[in-house]
């Protein structure tokens, strides 16, 4: 595996109690929430979201299963929470590798347990790891409150743009709490509107696996996979 050093060697500070936003819910449209058209092409690599009115309305953008197979074939997990579970692309194959313990969303997806706002519950530890694609705009929090919960040692790792990378804001995030590891496809692997994997066209946004250690302290290395 190619390796680069990302980010300096920096002891994290102990785990801070984040500062959470709650998601709402606005109501419901049936099993689809995409308001848009069928079209979401990107021009640009570092667009930051959809045009006005084809954003998804609870941003939900569904994992392609090989995110995932690729993941557990480069790291071991242990008693999975998947906690934006969504229709359950990558639940299913966590199922698969007997891993998974327990799966949530806070809209009804038809899979797993609903109504769940993973930000706003008052969970105190969650003795496993925490696998996830969560909504981007609350990535930051999701990955702090994951952090906050598991036990020293034990794992979270998130499905994010390369763009996460990116921002003042999150700059002290990486400072605090830096990756192990980030794990980059080199053939790109697109994210489905509302699960719709047959009418996916692709896309020019990069994800990679951002996979963090409870503890680590250690410098953050870049590997490619795919």
């Amino acid at each position: 595996m190619m390796q680069e050093s990302l980010f300096n060697d920096i002891q994290p500070n102990d785990l801070r109690q984040p500062q959470l936003h709650k998601a709402s819910v606005v109501g419901s449209t049936g099993n689809k929430d995409w308001t848009g058209n069928n079209k979401s092409v990107f021009s640009t690599l570092g667009a930051s979201s959809h045009s006005k009115g084809e954003r998804q309305k609870h941003d939900f953008y569904a994992t392609d299963p090989k995110a995932i197979e690729w993941l557990l074939k480069l790291e071991t997990f242990t008693d999975v929470w998947e906690c934006a579970c969504g229709q359950g692309h990558l639940s299913k194959v966590l199922m698969d590798a007997g891993i998974h313990k327990k799966s949530t969303d806070l809209i009804d997806r038809g899979f797993g347990e609903s109504g769940v706002d993973f930000l706003g519950l008052e969970v105190q530890e969650w003795n496993g790891d925490i696998i996830t694609n969560p909504p981007f705009k609350y990535a930051k929090e999701f990955v702090l409150k994951a952090l906050q919960i598991i036990p020293t040692g034990n794992k979270v790792a998130m499905f994010l743009r390369m763009q996460f990378l990116e921002s003042q804001d999150r700059k002290h995030l990486f400072i605090d709490f830096p990756p192990k590891k980030l794990l980059v496809t080199s053939s790109r692997i697109s994210c489905a509107i509302n699960g719709d994997f047959e009418n996916n066209s692709g896309g020019a946004m990069a994800y990679c696996w951002f996979v963090w250690e409870k503890g680590f302290k250690g410098k953050t290395t870049i590997e490619w996979f795919n």
